[in-house]
């Protein structure tokens, strides 16, 4: 019986764990903007506002700013990255779909994609390998 209930509790304490991390408001200092763009709703077709997440990236000397950051982000929202870099290298979204971007020498390259699953997706640089970004994709 005692086992019984040790494991109900391990159950439930753990299903807590899971959706405290999937409920975390943390934010990093990198750039999050909302933009004015809009998309009709299908089913009442009034215009909303849709919002976007934009991250800016510098590759240089062999670094990469931001490392490691975090930024929330919803299903289906698009998401732009703004690459300046000295240097060619390789971007993969570890989404599903995954998705990859050629980075080429120069400033101004934008990148925009959706996150069609929920959960963190890592942005890596392949060549560097680092990451740049985990989007914590929210439904």
């Amino acid at each position: 019986m005692k086992r019984t209930i040790y494991a109900a509790t391990a159950i439930v304490a753990g299903s807590l764990v899971l959706v405290d991390c999937g409920t975390s408001n943390q934010t990093s200092a990198t750039s999050i903007s909302g933009s004015g763009s809009s998309a009709s709703s299908a089913s009442t077709g009034v215009s909303t506002p849709a919002e976007r997440v934009s991250l800016d990236v510098t590759i240089a000397a062999g670094s990469v700013t931001p490392t490691n950051a975090r930024m929330p982000a919803k299903v289906g929202e698009p998401i732009v990255m703004r690459v300046s870099s000295d240097a060619a290298d390789t971007l993969h979204v570890h989404s599903v779909p995954p998705r990859t971007f050629d980075v080429k020498p120069g400033n101004g390259q934008t990148f925009e994609f959706t996150v069609d699953v929920p959960g963190r997706v890592d942005v890596e640089l392949h060549d560097l390998n680092r990451v740049v970004v985990t989007f914590e994709v929210r439904p």
